[in-house]
């Protein structure tokens, strides 16, 4: 059996790429688990764990010189974009040492080398964000596309409305991500939406949109390319649903009382690194010894990350008014 009989149009390197991607993301995720419980992770902190297939497969369609704005679960969508992982346990530690200088921690992860704008904790803020940025290139007369994530829950927001109307009137470059993964904190999309099909919602705008399996990581980066390459090309903005879960609650704050264990459990059957490494085995893209040299690499690299992060620097108390501006009062 051949990887196109699986539906992997891809090789061993791309297959090791997306493995390694998938295992950086989960296993940065779970060490930050362990972390926040010590309390040297403080603050908010929301996971992605069982979404990594979404940034994982999108990120590779595209080029350094797109935009990526990003969900207030921005982990995995930094590690996938080239944040170092370093840069941003740092982040997650407050040290000035951090993507963001320690000031923005989980939520606010920034890299503006990587065109990477966010982290945004108001659900929503990032759409009228990437809307500009779209018709910034535009006006610049750059090539580039810019990769919009959010959930399931910025759909009920005026800005998404506004966003894509706008985007559709000015056929902007903007590839609109939407992650959806039931439940926007704690309420069921059925609860908040009457019409739960999110790509023929984002398609009465005009818009080209269509559903992905965001379980399937190849799946994910096949649609993200296919969007990409319209959005790039003149073709207006694109949305894409990908139906995905998150495995963890909201945040590390949420008691979960609004889903039963068993789905959870029935979700964890379609893990996306399970799911991957299954299929590429059988399709004799992945070897023996693969995972393990991978799992063994990911844990040095986090090891790493979390001693530069306690090796960290605090802002200096003096600079604490740095960046922050007031009006004169007369």
């Amino acid at each position: 059996m051949t990887a196109l009989d699986l539906g992997l149009d891809l090789d061993r390197e791309e297959a090791l790429h997306l493995l390694t991607q998938m295992v950086r993301i989960r296993r940065f995720e779970e060490r930050c688990v362990e972390l926040y419980s010590a309390e040297k992770i403080r603050g908010f902190l929301h996971l992605y764990i069982g979404e990594e297939a979404v940034a994982t497969g999108a990120m590779g369609a595209l080029r350094p010189t797109d935009a990526v704005v990003a969900t207030y679960r921005e982990h995995g969508h930094a590690l996938a974009r080239g944040v170092s992982a370093r840069s941003i346990m740092a982040e997650m530690f407050g040290v000035v040492e951090g993507c963001s200088r320690g000031r923005g921690g989980s939520m606010h992860l920034f890299d503006a080398e990587r065109r990477f704008y966010g982290g945004n904790a108001i659900v929503a803020g990032g759409l009228p964000l990437a809307v500009g940025l779209g018709l910034a290139d535009v006006m610049s007369g750059r090539d580039a596309v810019t990769a919009c994530f959010f959930g399931e829950g910025a759909v009920a927001e005026g800005e998404f409305h506004e966003a894509m109307n706008l985007a559709a009137l000015w056929s902007l470059p903007v590839v609109f991500c939407c992650e959806n993964n039931l439940y926007a904190m704690g309420t069921a999309l059925a609860r908040s939406e009457s019409q739960t099909d999110l790509a023929l919602k984002a398609a009465t705008y005009q818009v080209t949109s269509w559903a992905v399996d965001g379980m399937d990581v190849v799946a994910c980066a096949a649609a993200a390319r296919r969007a990409v390459d319209i959005a790039r090309s003149g073709g207006g903005p694109v949305f894409l649903e990908l139906r995905t879960y998150r495995f963890r609650a909201h945040s590390m704050y949420d008691p979960e009382l609004y889903r039963s264990k068993e789905e959870v459990e029935r979700w964890r059957e379609r893990d996306p690194i399970e799911m991957f490494v299954g299929r590429a085995e059988q399709a004799a893209l992945l070897e023996a010894g693969d995972r393990e040299r991978i799992e063994t690499d990911v844990a040095a690299e986090i090891d790493d990350a979390v001693a530069f992060a306690e090796a960290g620097t605090p802002e200096p108390v003096e600079d604490l008014t740095r960046d922050v501006y007031r009006r004169a009062v007369r």
